[in-house]
């Protein structure tokens, strides 16, 4: 009899909330600095401006954040409530560290970030596309259009498109992370 489907559960790596939010900043932390060259490198080439923005390959500052504000969005669909609450905590001060920040200051920045993403989104509710927007505001793209889709104040749609496809691979596959990876609480000291 082979029933392994009743106990995967069992086989799969038990991680903390601390363990998850350190694996997080760091492959978040490598992904971004290997990835924005190449988004960089694709809208400086790109033919729907009528000028190159120029964009700095080492200015993924804000691509962080696009990037982190995203994935953040998501782990509550993945986790229990209560473990999801703890891991973006736990990311947030691990990310507040590495920036010299405090943990709320950075948080704040998170929810700014989000805030934005949503606005500049309405009324999709499409994270990539999401994404794509708050790069293109975020990186003043909007002034090396076309006058028609300047005015318009919105991305031309084949760099959006293009731009989409590239912005997909940067969100974790939770699904796939869940089922390699249990989450196990912390205990609450009293």
């Amino acid at each position: 009899m082979n029933n392994l489907g009743l106990f995967s559960w069992m086989k799969r790596r038990k991680l903390t909330e601390e363990q998850v939010a350190a694996l997080f900043v760091k492959t978040t932390f490598e992904t971004v600095e290997q990835g924005w060259p190449e988004i960089a490198a694709f809208l400086n080439e790109s033919p729907v401006f009528t000028e190159r923005p120029n964009l700095d390959k080492e200015d993924y500052g804000r691509f962080l954040m696009i990037i982190v504000s995203a994935n953040l969005q998501l782990i509550p669909k993945h986790f229990d409530s209560g473990v999801d609450r703890q891991i973006i905590q736990h990311i947030c001060s691990k990310f507040a560290v590495a920036f010299g920040l405090k943990p709320d200051v950075f948080t704040s920045k998170v929810k700014n970030y989000r805030s934005f993403m949503k606005q500049i989104n309405r009324p999709s509710k499409n994270l990539v596309t999401a994404m794509t927007r708050a790069i293109f505001y975020k990186y003043h793209l909007n002034k090396f259009q076309e006058p028609y889709f300047r005015d318009m104040n919105a991305p031309e749609p084949n760099i959006q498109r293009e731009l989409k496809g590239l912005m997909a691979h940067f969100l974790w596959d939770w699904d796939a992370f869940t089922e390699n990876y249990r989450v196990s609480a912390s205990k609450v000291r009293l």
